[in-house]
């Protein structure tokens, strides 16, 4: 954690309302692409992402860095409120067609082929570890180091690239049985 960012913890834990923006500011992407890819769906991911940031704001006088990100913090946070959304309703999530497709200079084609791609890879998610996806979408949709994931899951980097290289594995005949990649 940089000291620029444990700085702003520490204002936001005395109550600093502009700190508190600037985290959400800082962390709001990362955190709504994290949802997004767990439950595929622009309002529900809006929506949990939006909750996490207001449990932040609710917890974080008891937040202690212990060497961690705030950001591992706030995707443990939508980890579990995402988990609760699914007890609640049920794993089924339904991607209305106007929202997936885009107007742009693309085809129609385009837009259609990739919305039913990112379908299945949500689908094909599903079917890998908790731990494994978590790697997946740190690594893959975030663009985190090994190290930083393993920073944040608290795991060694040799436990990271051993939870990657069985994920893709996973993935992959996931993807297969999906029918959406041919070996």
């Amino acid at each position: 954690m940089s000291n620029d960012e444990l700085g702003l913890i520490q204002r936001a834990q005395r109550g600093d309302a502009a700190a508190c923006a600037a985290l959400y500011d800082r962390h709001y992407d990362a955190v709504y692409r994290y949802c997004y890819y767990r439950v595929g769906d622009v309002a529900l991911a809006q929506d949990v992402a939006s909750e996490v940031f207001v449990r932040m704001v609710e917890k974080l006088d008891s937040f202690k860095p212990r060497g961690r990100p705030l950001l591992a913090w706030l995707y443990t946070i939508a980890r579990n409120l995402i988990a609760d959304s699914h007890r609640r309703q049920g794993r089924t999530t339904h991607l209305p067609l106007d929202e997936a497709l885009t107007v742009g200079q693309e085809s129609l084609t385009q837009d259609v082929e990739r919305s039913l791609l990112a379908d299945c890879l949500r689908i094909a998610l599903r079917h890998l570890t908790e731990d494994q996806r978590q790697v997946i979408l740190l690594k893959f949709m975030e663009n985190h180091t090994n190290a930083q994931v393993a920073r944040m899951l608290r795991k060694t980097e040799g436990s990271i690239k051993s939870l990657q290289h069985r994920a893709l594995g996973s993935l992959r005949r996931a993807l297969e049985r999906e029918r959406c990649y041919e070996a």
